[in-house]
């Protein structure tokens, strides 16, 4: 009972119980907005257009549901995360902005997240603008006037902003990455639906693919807390040292490494590049002539399952190693350690303990990346096998992907705020 007693703890710290309710209001806020639809919108042939097109459905699951209602925060935190994936991707070109990111502390990853979402405007526009003409040609929707159309378009952005910053202030007010847990909070609404769909529609034909997917969440689940949870332990020792009538140091202790860093970033980011070239393709096939077929046969080439799970594996793996590039600097750890008098037993400080960080770091994220692309990719991988559900077991193994990530990642949160909270009464 040893959880229980810990919801208990966080309920009698009012800090931390103030910021779960701050994250549990935020929530509130995002499903309400995720119910209001955009001006002049009919959404009743919606329902026909997500069957038809199924690679919308894993795009409306990414948007946490909003996509199909056509609200106002229709693209989610999409343009957001296209634009910190662009910026992340410009600091392996420009030294500046590497060195803003990395080297100018707090003060230049506010810089770098103002450039972000500078950029997620645009971004916005153009996504706005492309999914409206695409529903149009669709016949989804009616064609809207140039001033129904421009509100649109404008109130799309600004719900895609207001989102965004929403996810800020659960990053800076509560518990957890706010973009994760707005992306979690969209997929766990969805859940009583879906259940109550799989009620209604129930078919005893269909029993062996709900086994088979029941089966498949808890590998899915065991193997995400698996390499969230698993750490490579470097054995650090500190030297003693004498200050005044005091002894320091002389102890040792070890520096975790975890197996998978970044989280569930690598997933997120896998998500949002793969749906960019099959909105385009989608959003270019109504044209006639060359371009209109070439994009319908691109479409249909992404939709296919053992490609989609190609590019989707091998996406997150290179993200995993991507985003911990970025955000874990070995010769940053190197010099902090030595500076605290700290070294890795046999190996001197700074530069020769940066290489032996970097040696471990690639070694076990091949480990991480190759676990966690197995995981994304392994209901795609069972639906085209079995042909049972495909698509179903791909956007049901995505959610629970990230529903199990986020979840063990804002646990871990809540466990870092209790232990702060320990040692300050200690």
């Amino acid at each position: 009972m040893a959880w229980f007693q810990k919801v208990i703890q966080v309920f009698k710290i009012k800090e931390v119980r103030n910021r779960i309710l701050f994250v549990l209001f935020v929530f509130a806020v995002f499903r309400i907005m995720a119910n209001i639809p955009i001006p002049g919108i009919d959404a009743s042939k919606m329902k026909q257009f997500f069957e038809g097109f199924q690679f919308f459905g894993l795009l409306n699951v990414f948007t946490g549901g909003a996509l199909d209602k056509l609200s106002i925060v229709m693209l989610g935190l999409g343009p957001y995360i296209t634009a910190t994936i662009i910026l992340q991707l410009l600091t392996m070109i420009f030294p500046q902005l590497e060195a803003m990111y990395k080297e100018e502390g707090e003060a230049g990853r506010e810089k770098f997240n103002q450039y972000a979402r500078l950029l997620a405007v645009p971004l916005a526009i153009l996504q706005g603008y492309s999914m409206l003409i695409l529903l149009q040609r669709q016949n989804v929707i009616d064609k809207l006037s140039p001033e129904l159309f421009f509100t649109s378009i404008v109130t799309i952005t600004a719900g895609t902003m207001f989102l965004m910053w929403l996810g800020e202030l659960i990053s800076e007010k509560g518990i957890g990455n706010g973009v994760s847990l707005l992306i979690f909070a969209g997929i766990i609404a969805d859940f009583p639906a879906n259940i109550r769909q799989i009620l209604v529609t129930w078919d005893p034909s269909q029993l062996p693919s709900y086994l088979l997917f029941f089966s498949v969440s808890l590998v899915i689940i065991a193997g995400v807390v698996l390499i969230d949870e698993a750490r490579r332990n470097i054995p650090v020792s500190y030297a003693k040292r004498v200050r005044g009538n005091r002894l320091y140091g002389g102890v040792s202790t070890y520096l975790p490494l975890s197996v998978n860093p970044a989280g569930v970033i690598p997933i997120i980011f896998a998500l949002s590049i793969l749906m960019l070239p099959n909105m385009v393709a989608s959003f270019l096939a109504g044209n006639q002539g060359f371009v209109g077929k070439l994009s319908l046969e691109v479409a249909k080439f992404l939709q296919n399952q053992w490609v989609h799970g190609s590019l989707y594996f091998t996406l997150v793996f290179l993200f995993t190693y991507f985003y911990t590039a970025v955000t874990f600097d070995p010769k940053s750890v190197a010099e902090n350690l030595q500076k605290m008098g700290g070294f890795v037993p046999g190996i001197r400080p700074g530069d020769s303990t940066a290489k032996l960080l970097y040696y471990i770091l690639n070694r076990v994220l091949l480990i991480g990346a190759i676990f966690l692309g197995l995981i994304a990719v392994m209901p795609s991988i069972v639906g085209a096998i079995t042909n049972i559900g495909a698509f179903n077991f791909m956007v049901g193994g995505t959610s629970i992907l990230i529903v199990v990530s986020v979840v063990l990642e804002t646990a871990r949160e809540i466990n870092a705020q209790l232990e702060m909270r320990e040692y300050e009464n200690f």
